[in-house]
């Protein structure tokens, strides 16, 4: 099947063409002609799978083919403030009245859906579509909002700043997605979005994207949604088969710094991601890594916006190598060129792992998913492995071993296909350990000292995620 079986619009089959897309993934193939048709849509697929597009490209192609998009009998927002200077009035903003509402949970995630947009509208000039995000100067807002947008991507933070300040309107409103539904929940803002929803007509199209449809996000989508089609192409335990996923155990610090310096300079690295569990960790080994030589970079949520735009914008032109990130503000990044994901500190969430080794292999390319795991978190692989359904291997690299060896309950958990009793792998867990030997740190044990006096263990720390909500929008 190709575009033009979906019976989308000349126009965007151009746009298309031009980006070099000629067949449709397959959450595309499903949720196009329905959206198309007007149904509501709860869709649950796996990061990379086109699913910016499965709701974009309908939206635009209603927008387009209908007969009133922004050119009607009415007037414009400009029109109207250029009759109030006729008449010697002061002129007044007029509220935007957007068509299509798209919500995300991150700002990098609303830049990105943007710039899909502006790429398969290239063609349907009419079509306006803008960003409203925190970190944003305000004016800079008021002036994009003065356009009167067809489509208006934003942040629900920022966003119901401008609905209490009348500067939106959603009276008009025809269709709302929900991007990354479940992230922006966890985020907390459930609130925000049921106050959002409440302001938009109940005539409209919803869209819902989420890695799963249960639970919380489950009973909001039955809410918010009337008669919806539900496509679940694959959940968020996908095996990302195309991804290489290995577990290397760390001693301590500097076990692990040594590690990531080796990995990073594996020849078949194009661009990497290395994720840590706090913003400070992000700037520390950011600086670290450029002083070894290694073009870096750090992204977090107290970064101003214009350095972050400027850090994903040498990320894409790829001038950045490494990118040292939290969580959350990796969101949404989709870059072609990154073949490697390191987690140099485990996520707190097994779906926080899914969703960062989704960074390397999209759109069906090869990648390496790497996680530098002290020996005391051995349950957190188990737990990721669990949420997976498939076991991580144990790799270990000749002159890189650890001295100390894992927590038996990981090897005795899921033995090896062949393996028997007396057999030693040659994982990582320690070659000469003796059966029942036990010789791990242990939470809030200094395994080795750190420069700002805390320890090598991570698991008690304060992760950026803990004020999630605050960095989704300002």
């Amino acid at each position: 099947m190709n575009f033009e079986e979906l019976g989308l619009h000349v126009n965007i089959i151009r746009a298309l063409t031009d980006a070099g897309y000629t067949q449709p993934t397959p959450v595309q193939e499903q949720a196009i002609p329905a959206a198309i048709n007007g149904r509501d849509l709860l869709v649950s697929s796996q990061t990379g799978s086109g699913k910016t597009a499965a709701f974009m490209l309908p939206a635009l192609h209603k927008l387009a083919t209908a007969e009133v998009i922004s050119y009607t009998n009415a007037k414009t927002p400009n029109q109207e403030r250029q009759s109030a200077r006729s008449r010697g009035d002061r002129p007044r903003f007029v509220a935007a009245k957007p068509k299509m509402l798209v919500l995300t949970p991150t700002r990098e995630l609303a830049l990105q859906v943007t710039t899909a947009t502006d790429k398969y509208s290239a063609y349907t000039r009419r079509l306006k579509a803008v960003s409203i995000l925190g970190g944003m100067p305000y004016p800079k807002q008021m002036q994009l909002l003065s356009r009167n947008p067809e489509i208006l991507v934003a942040t629900p933070g920022r966003l119901i700043d401008h609905m209490e300040s009348g500067k939106i309107d959603f009276s008009e409103l025809q269709m709302l997605v929900l991007d990354e539904a479940d992230r922006m929940l966890d985020m907390g803002f459930i609130d925000d979005i049921e106050k959002i929803v409440a302001a938009t007509p109940p005539t409209r199209q919803t869209m819902l994207f989420s890695a799963t449809l249960d639970g919380v996000v489950g009973n909001m989508a039955k809410r918010i949604t009337t008669e919806p089609m539900v496509i679940q192409i694959a959940g968020s335990a996908s095996k990302h088969e195309n991804i290489q996923q290995k577990v290397h155990f760390v001693d301590d610090l500097s076990h692990k710094n040594r590690m990531l310096d080796h990995l990073l300079r594996d020849v078949s690295l194009d661009q990497a991601v290395v994720f840590t569990a706090t913003k400070r960790d992000a700037d520390t080994i950011a600086d670290r890594l450029n002083i070894a030589g290694f073009a870096a970079a750090a992204l977090h949520g107290d970064m101003h916006q214009g350095a972050r735009n400027r850090t994903l914008d040498g990320l894409r032109r790829g001038h950045i190598r490494v990118l040292v990130a939290t969580d959350v503000a990796a969101r949404g990044i989709d870059v072609p060129g990154i073949t490697h994901v390191f987690n140099y500190d485990l996520p707190k969430f097994p779906e926080d792992y899914v969703h960062r080794i989704g960074r390397t292999g999209r759109a069906g390319r090869k990648g390496v998913a790497v996680s530098l795991v002290n020996h005391a978190e051995s349950m957190h692989v188990k737990r990721i492995e669990r949420f997976t359904k498939q076991l991580i291997p144990v790799d270990v690299i000749e002159g890189f071993e650890p001295k100390k060896t894992a927590a038996p309950s990981r090897t005795s958990a899921r033995k090896p296909q062949g393996w028997k009793p007396g057999d030693n792998r040659k994982s990582g867990y320690g070659n000469n350990s003796k059966p029942g030997q036990r010789s791990f740190s242990k939470p809030g044990s200094s395994t080795a000292p750190r420069k700002d006096g805390g320890s090598a263990y991570k698991g008690n720390r304060q992760t950026e995620g803990g004020a999630r909500r605050s960095f989704g929008d300002y």
